[in-house]
């Protein structure tokens, strides 16, 4: 069996954590090999070994039968490894070919040789099928392509081995049904892919075979077409989980969150341009669409953290177009929002004191106008555990975190509020199988107990599978109002490329 590269017996402790416990991960050449496991299981610190951007404290890579080590992404980079990031680092102001080519310029004496990089950069864009404009600003350009752009740098570089860190998170199923045709070519020409990811469908498509990573070791080696997704997750979580909660239809109560004809930004191309939507008590509304299309300045505008020009905003009938976010609270607004780190949580603060965050001038966790620590270490105890939060004690500052971990702290949280109205901006990205499945079961509860819930979230799984109405949104506005059963994934894909007539 040829192996491309392997990690045997990698090793990584941090203070009083043993992130990685002796991890073998063999990949073989032109495969399309998943790497999977819950938040804190050790992915990110072994592909940071494996990129040269930590050294591990035992073990050894192996790349083609030699034992290598690598000091920085410099060295992984000489070895023939490429990774594409979630967060692309792109320079949006430059061309395509500028930004492949970035540090790797061919030139005529000092000169940049600008001819031969728009050449060699159309070149291996037409060999590898990504269909890029060489000449395209990159910040004009959808985000799939974007992403074919971070491929493109890798195969400049003649990257054999191409990691790529949740690379579906923002894309239409189109454009991720795009990516894995390049992907599937990319292996077919010799290339390997690592693909790290938490998508189950997807890895059971275009993945060959799967490590699978809990609590720093390696839990399950699986060949993908003789798994199933039931048995992936058994090896995350070490238990069953239910996949897609089904939904029974909600009994749908009044109006309790009103937007009529709110608009935010002016000229041409507005944020947001006058969207109306109504979410009663006793459902869930989603809202469909790539990132950039206004879905974030919408909610920033619902809740108070961003000035609109128009339109009216009603909480549970009471109007609060212009009133200032802690009386949108007091009306009976919750909000998980998606920047949990800026937004959601004060860092610096510990799990009890962001615990108790809209909760602390009111019984029992305040006593008059004094708060009372001890209730709040109480009700930080409670939550933590109901929302399996991995922290040594409610005392621990939240900053210090994973991301999966401070999500579940914002999350559980707002969700503990009883609101009336629920706004839940991606409440489940960085999460791990095991608390996705338990934030689903918790929201469709809201919604039983005959709350509102608008759902944003770019996982068209979570939409589908949560709400009882989808609306789509394009351009900052409202392109689709459907039902659940008429939103089949193709439909929706098509309606946030902005294929209106797919409506």
């Amino acid at each position: 069996m040829t192996y491309e590269f392997e990690m045997v017996g990698i090793v990584k402790r941090f203070p009083g954590v043993l992130a990685n416990d002796g991890i073998d991960l063999a990949v073989r050449t032109g495969e399309i090999h998943a790497l999977m496991g819950e938040n804190g299981a050790g992915k990110s610190t072994l592909m940071s070994i494996l990129y040269g951007l930590l050294p591990p404290d035992a073990g050894e890579i192996v790349v083609r039968g030699q034992g290598v080590r690598f000091a920085s992404p410099i060295d992984a980079i000489a070895h023939g490894f490429g990774m594409v990031h979630q967060s692309f680092k792109l320079f949006n102001q430059l061309t395509v070919w500028e930004n492949v080519v970035f540090r790797a310029e061919p030139r005529r004496g000092i000169v940049i040789d600008r001819a031969t990089a728009r050449a060699r950069v159309r070149e291996i864009s037409a060999r590898h099928r990504l269909a890029i404009d060489p000449d395209a600003i990159v910040g004009s350009l959808p985000v799939g392509v974007r992403q074919r752009v971070e491929i493109l740098k890798a195969l400049y570089r003649d990257a054999r081995i191409l990691v790529l860190d949740e690379p579906t998170a923002v894309l239409t199923p189109q454009e991720t049904d795009a990516l894995f045709d390049v992907l599937r070519g990319l292996a077919k020409d010799g290339r390997t892919i690592l693909l790290v990811t938490h998508k189950l469908r997807e890895v059971m498509d275009v993945s060959d075979r799967i490590t699978v990573l809990r609590d720093g070791r390696v839990a399950g080696r699986l060949e993908t077409a003789a798994t199933t997704q039931g048995e992936i997750t058994q090896a995350m979580t070490g238990r069953n989980v239910v996949f897609e909660p089904r939904k029974a239809a909600g009994t749908q109560g009044q109006p309790l969150l009103e937007i009529d004809g709110l608009g935010v930004g002016q000229g041409p191309r507005p944020l947001v341009a006058g969207v109306h939507l109504v979410v009663r008590g006793g459902e869930i509304v989603g809202i469909a669409g790539v990132a950039g299309n206004g879905q974030s300045e919408l909610v920033e505008a619902i809740v108070g953290l961003r000035p609109h020009h128009a339109g009216r905003i009603r909480i549970a009938g009471r109007d609060v177009t212009h009133a200032p976010l802690r009386e949108r609270r007091r009306a009976g607004l919750a909000y998980i929002p998606e920047d949990r780190a800026v937004t959601g949580a004060a860092l610096v603060a510990t799990a009890a004191e962001n615990l108790a965050m809209g909760f602390h001038r009111a019984p029992p966790l305040a006593r008059g106008l004094a708060l009372d620590h001890a209730a709040q270490r109480a009700h930080a105890r409670a939550l933590i555990q109901r929302f399996s939060v991995k922290i040594p004690s409610e005392l621990a500052a939240v900053g210090t975190l994973s991301g999966g971990n401070l999500q579940k702290i914002v999350a559980g949280r707002e969700l503990a509020h009883e609101a009336p109205v629920i706004i839940a901006e991606q409440p489940t990205r960085g999460l791990d199988i095991g608390a996705t499945e338990f934030i689903h079961r918790t929201l469709l509860a809201q919604r039983d107990f005959g709350r509102a819930v608008l759902l944003i979230s770019s996982e068209l799984s979570e939409i589908q599978s949560l709400c009882d109405r989808i609306l789509v949104m394009y351009e900052g506005r409202i392109v689709a109002d459907l039902a659940a059963g008429q939103a089949d994934e193709a439909r929706l894909g098509l309606l946030m490329a902005g294929a209106a007539g797919s409506a």
